[in-house]
């Protein structure tokens, strides 16, 4: 197929004498999903079900939804685009995504389960002051939920838009105010056991989809690797480079500090993000946490190695003008290959599979959108709201309506972000929010949990220093202006030159961390607190 005839494909979204079909097949996965929102909403009773699905779901359950939330639009849209555009380069994601989850395994899940009840600032208030720590727990948790948000919403509007045929900025901002309010219906009804299904759910269709593509384009190529790595350089005109690394960060000095930078933040962040904490307590014990954690690894893994079809199976099969002139970003790589394979364009082979992973691609956004703002609705809800604003003297019910509260501003505020970063590849954005939350979340809860020594100033600075430095790094980088495909392009203020500010701005929150405690007079009760929480988290005894 040429790269001509791609790109009208790409431009008419899929066949438009199929499009009632792919529009049918769609709007199925979407109100089944919804169903399940709504089955699960009666289900929720209290506080515990709203936030932690009543501590009731298997390892291996949790497992499936922990790999849900995971493989989000960055991992399906982001990085088989980056691939496709960048060849080696782009599957850096794909390893660092995966490499992190060794950390979560080895220093947070079991010790996080058996030392919180709800959210992270139930660990670290546990030991420090509560209201300062909780207060920092909650803005920090809230701002990389939003970070996260933006990546599901710029490939929630590419995928729709290439779906539904339309063009224009106008049209992909009406698409992604569409998607939040879905959104924010999934959390307000179905809380997190809604949530949890639906993840589970999706986590399935995901790994089953991409199993049919990558075999798709596998059996196009006589199942030689080397054949389709060849066509795909070929096709990417970049020739041997783009089975090289350099071809993204390889250039310069600047773009090499910026591969280490991200390589940084996507090995560490996966430990700090809220979504992903959240659901360590969503397991009845420890060892189940520690379980589900395995499952995960594995499941993640699979679908992380078949990422390697689908960006070189794009690149060779679809061709990287004809992705650029669908999404300048490649965040439509993946439907594009799954309609290519299906038969091409006027296909009704072709359009079924389009629909059915464009179907699949959506839920996946929804399920792990719903996941995030469930995420900072909670911390705000339980952190700021019952322990801080009203200091303890709230009730469950009262608590479980202002998190729905909190979901629907959240929500309006990524809409309104989302609008803005359409330009932005989802896996570029979502490798930001791990960095602000390895700079912010996860240097507080490693010296919680293993440094006697570490105080509530400690923790202040460690969360509010590596929040603002890498959110303010990330304002003054090549991201938000200074190039074509910046939040503001038409503006210049990229005074920072890499693109991820995890280099910076994590070692500067272990700094912080560390030199607030040294600066500061541990409390009275500082060791007794430290063996009682140490004890907990070994041992799982007191634990909720």
């Amino acid at each position: 197929m040429t790269a001509s005839s791609t790109t009208v494909l790409a431009a008419a979204g899929g066949a438009g004498d199929h499009r009632t079909l792919i529009v049918t097949l769609f709007s199925v996965f979407v109100a089944v999903t919804l169903g399940i929102t709504v089955w699960a909403g009666r289900q929720t009773k209290d506080a515990t079900d709203f936030y932690a699905g009543g501590r009731s779901f298997t390892a291996f359950q949790n497992g499936l939804a922990i790999s849900g939330d995971y493989m989000s639009a960055a991992s399906f849209l982001g990085i088989a685009g980056a691939i496709s555009l960048f060849g080696y380069d782009g599957f850096l994601y794909s390893i660092g995504f995966l490499v992190a989850w060794l950390v979560a395994l080895l220093l947070v899940a079991e010790p996080l389960r058996n030392s919180g009840r709800f959210t992270m600032a139930d660990v670290l208030a546990y030991r420090l002051k509560q209201r300062p720590v909780r207060t920092a727990a909650g803005t920090s948790t809230i701002v990389v939920s939003i970070f996260y948000l933006l990546a599901q919403m710029i490939g929630a509007g590419a995928l729709v838009s290439l779906l539904l045929g339309a063009s224009g900025e106008g049209s992909r901002r009406w698409i992604i105010v569409l998607v939040g309010l879905v959104m924010v219906l999934y959390v307000t009804i179905g809380g997190m056991k809604g949530t949890t299904w639906v993840q589970i759910v999706k986590a399935v269709l995901l790994i089953l989809g991409t199993l049919l593509i990558t075999f798709l384009v596998l059996t196009k190529f006589d199942w030689n690797v080397s054949t389709l790595l060849g066509r795909a350089a070929e096709e990417s005109g970049k020739g041997r480079a783009f089975l090289e690394p350099g071809l993204q960060y390889g250039k310069d000095g600047t773009s090499k500090l910026n591969f280490v930078s991200l390589g940084i933040a996507l090995v560490l962040g996966t430990a700090g993000l809220p979504h992903i904490l959240i659901r360590f307590y969503t397991v009845p014990t420890a060892k189940a946490a520690r379980k589900s954690v395995n499952w995960a690894i594995g499941i993640i893994g699979t679908f992380y190695l078949m990422t390697i079809a689908l960006g070189f199976g794009a690149a060779a099969l679809v061709g990287s003008k004809a992705i650029t002139a669908s999404d300048p970003s490649g965040n439509t790589a993946a439907p594009l290959l799954a309609q290519e394979v299906g038969g091409g364009s006027g296909s009704t082979g072709g359009a079924i599979l389009l629909a059915v992973i464009s179907a699949v691609a959506f839920a996946t956004i929804l399920a792990v959108v719903a996941g995030l703002t469930l995420a900072s609705s909670a911390s705000f809800a339980h952190d700021l709201w019952a322990n801080v604003i009203r200091k303890g003297r709230t009730s469950e019910k009262e608590e479980v309506l202002t998190a729905k509260c909190a979901a629907v501003v959240i929500g309006g505020v990524a809409i309104g972000l989302s609008i803005f970063a359409h330009r932005l590849n989802a896996a570029a954005v979502v490798a930001l929010a791990f960095a602000v939350a390895a700079s912010a979340n996860l240097p507080t809860i490693l010296y919680s949990l293993f440094w006697k020594r570490f105080t509530t100033r400690g923790a202040l600075w460690s969360i509010y220093g590596g929040l603002v430095s890498s959110v303010t790094l990330v304002i003054f980088s090549p991201v938000v202006s200074g190039n074509p495909k910046a939040l503001f392009p038409g503006m210049s203020f990229d005074y920072f030159p890499l693109g991820n500010p995890g280099l910076v701005s994590i070692p500067l929150g272990f700094l912080l961390g560390w030199a607030g405690s040294l600066l500061s007079a541990p409390a009275p009760d500082q060791e007794q607190k430290y063996a009682e929480l140490e004890v907990r988290s070994l041992t799982g005894y007191g634990a909720h």
